[in-house]
């Protein structure tokens, strides 16, 4: 089958993968965007998983002030090189996630930090576990792990603190 480089580019638009990447997947589904779509997913999960345990030394901190100036959130989100903290990419996602700090307040970034004994529901309080404000079909984890496959390297988030005035 012929490959186009629109519908490379239209693949490549949706995924966030390189273009040769994009071309060997429409090659195996025939064309078919919305199969490719789901393979390149799968991939990028597996690239994300191999990424896990490398260290994130570098980063940024990000805040967000509400347009009212009455909650403001502060998030540092980590990854491997400054070189990535300074992408588009990057920057994008940690402004998306101190917003969700500010929408959401929760109370913990993931699971493993809930004390012991505590009767908590890991979706309201865990940042990790949130539903993403901007996409509600994914969860904020979702996220970070189509951002680590995008950018090529491992991203963590170390902590953040929400501030809402009279709170």
């Amino acid at each position: 089958m012929d490959i186009s480089t629109d519908m490379i580019k239209n693949l490549r638009a949706q995924s966030g993968a390189g273009i040769m990447d994009c071309r060997s997947v429409l090659l195996e589904t025939e064309g078919d965007i919305d199969k490719a779509l789901e393979i390149l997913k799968e991939k990028g999960l597996l690239k994300a998983k191999k990424k896990e345990g490398r260290a994130t030394g570098q980063g940024l901190v990000e805040a967000y002030i509400h347009t009212a100036g009455r909650i403001g959130a502060m998030i540092e989100v980590n990854c491997e090189t400054d070189f990535v903290a300074r992408t588009d990419e990057f920057k994008e996602m940690a402004h998306c996630l101190a917003m969700q700090v500010a929408a959401l307040a929760p109370q913990y970034i993931s699971e493993k930090d809930i004390p012991e004994g505590e009767d908590v529901i890991p979706e309201e309080v865990c940042l990790l576990n949130q539903q993403y404000i901007k996409d509600p079909t994914k969860t904020v984890r979702e996220v970070i792990t189509e951002t680590i496959a995008k950018v090529g390297e491992n991203i963590t988030v170390s902590r953040f603190i929400r501030y809402e005035l009279g709170g």
